[in-house]
């Protein structure tokens, strides 16, 4: 090793020592989560040459096709993490219901939910996807965990975390006391500490949305991206740039390290959802992330954290990123519920105009 590098494994005992009473059990979960995502991440890194790209030929519970990395990588999680005696239970993104301890096998203290391969849509294009995790404490220790045991508020969350698979493989993490990223060096196959206390910059000149979705959004939304559109000429008398990778992980990635806001709103595109990530695996474990790096996170009405769940493939609308701006855009839709609308609403800014024509 070289000198004051700092190995992931190394990270987790020094903060493993700060708690006198800690039994080591939440230090072996996170090296089982690491282990997995560099099984996961060499599979995505070989790509064609392994035959794993292409879909798996079923959809999963959400509706969505499966590719064949989604069933490995999700094989992957389950094994990994199933067997040590950490878990009284895992949920997976892919798996209707509850993914049980096998019985051969202790069940410990903690709960691990997790989308094994997020952005699974672009995989074939190679396109950044990574896996994203929360923990949670079990309220039953030792016992089989019962689905209302999940059902807990992401502000009950031990740690939170995502692995990116790109041009380098990263493990972002927070247990509660920052965010930190550490950078896979495949040499010796340990993940080191990169970027220290990661913070988002509260102010920003980017925003993510899929724009295709536009005639689907509610007021408030659409207030705010047309405002980002206007530029200099318009009410916020600046320039905005828009991106969209369709990579929750390597939007989240690139807000972390450059500021941004991300926004999947709730809109009338289908009634039966009310947004359109899930608040378990994507929209909790994410929020607590940027929460810790200085960031916010909300549905556009309430503090992402705060939502109670009340089932296990529950969908949000998920707007999070730079405060300043995402504080601006709870306010819209605060002004919108109280019937509070800027005085230029009805000028083409806010009527018949849209992102791609004018009156």
């Amino acid at each position: 090793m070289q000198s004051g590098r700092i190995t992931l494994t190394q990270f987790i005992i020094e903060e493993q020592r700060r708690h006198a009473h800690a039994t080591g059990d939440f230090s072996g979960l996170l090296n089982d989560i690491a282990t997995a995502c560099k099984v996961i991440g060499n599979a995505v890194g070989k790509g064609s040459l392994a035959g794993v790209l292409g879909s798996h030929g079923q959809t999963n519970i959400q509706g969505e096709e499966q590719k064949k990395l989604d069933v490995i990588s999700n094989e992957v999680m389950l094994s990994a993490n199933g067997w040590a005696g950490h878990l009284a239970g895992m949920a997976s993104e892919e798996n209707e219901e509850l993914c049980p301890i096998p019985g051969k096998y202790p069940r410990g203290k903690y709960l691990l939910l997790f989308d094994p391969l997020d952005g699974s849509s672009n995989i074939d294009v190679n396109i950044s996807v990574g896996t994203i995790f929360s923990v949670l404490r079990s309220p039953r220790p030792g016992k089989a965990a019962r689905l209302a045991d999940f059902l807990q508020p992401g502000t009950e969350q031990v740690c939170a975390g995502f692995a990116l698979y790109g041009p380098s493989t990263m493990l972002v993490l927070t247990t509660g006391h920052g965010v930190h990223g550490f950078t896979l060096d495949r040499d010796i196959g340990e993940f080191i500490l990169t970027h220290p206390l990661m913070r988002i910059p509260e102010d920003t000149g980017e925003f993510a949305i899929n724009a295709s979705n536009e005639r689907f959004w509610e007021p408030p939304v659409r207030r705010y991206v047309e405002e980002c559109l206007a530029g200099k000429t318009g009410p916020r008398a600046r320039d905005f740039n828009m991106r969209w990778v369709a990579s929750l992980v390597a939007e989240t990635y690139r807000i972390l390290m450059r500021g941004g806001v991300f926004m999947y709103p709730k809109d009338n595109k289908d009634e039966a959802k009310p947004g359109r990530l899930r608040l378990m695996y994507e929209a909790n474990p994410v929020s607590f992330i940027v929460e810790q790096a200085g960031g916010a996170a909300t549905t556009g009405r309430e503090r992402l954290m705060a939502v109670l769940p009340t089932e296990l493939h529950q969908r949000v609308p998920f707007i999070f990123g730079s405060k300043h701006e995402v504080d601006r855009i709870t306010g819209y839709h605060a002004d919108y519920a109280s019937g509070r609308e800027p005085e230029d609403l009805a000028s083409p800014l806010f009527g018949t105009r849209s992102l791609f024509r004018t009156q």
